[in-house]
């Protein structure tokens, strides 16, 4: 039960921010083997202003936060992160030194919706 969180300077539309957030939901389905139905993807604009990174150079930033389920393997995750950061480079044009990802893992019990409360993960 994922939240994908995105803060950015990227101005987009709101057809940009559906089509982005389908892709990235996607990734996350391929990357991480689960399904789409409990992925959650956040996306908010920020100032210039707003957003730092050291090692930042001219252009956009993006920064993704993943909130996930402890347990998957790092190889998988990894995976995810490069498919994320190589999306946005290329669609939005964001300098690889811009983009950056976390990855919070938290027990299954601590991730749920309305209809179920997640479990531990498995390679199943």
């Amino acid at each position: 039960m994922p939240l994908l969180q995105f803060e950015t300077t990227l101005s987009l539309s709101p057809e940009a921010k559906t089509s982005f957030a389908d892709r990235v939901t996607e990734l996350y389905t391929t990357e991480m083997a689960t399904s789409a139905g409990h992925v959650a993807v956040v996306i908010r604009e920020r100032e210039r202003s707003e957003l730092h990174l050291g090692r930042a150079v001219d252009g956009p930033l993006l920064f993704l936060d993943a909130d996930v389920r402890e347990g998957r393997p790092f190889d998988r995750k990894r995976s995810f992160a490069l498919a994320v950061m190589e999306h946005v480079a290329e669609t939005f044009d964001v300098p690889e030194e811009n983009l950056k990802v976390v990855f919070t893992e938290h027990p299954g019990e601590a991730m749920m919706g309305i209809d179920r409360v997640g479990g531990d993960w498995s390679k199943e």
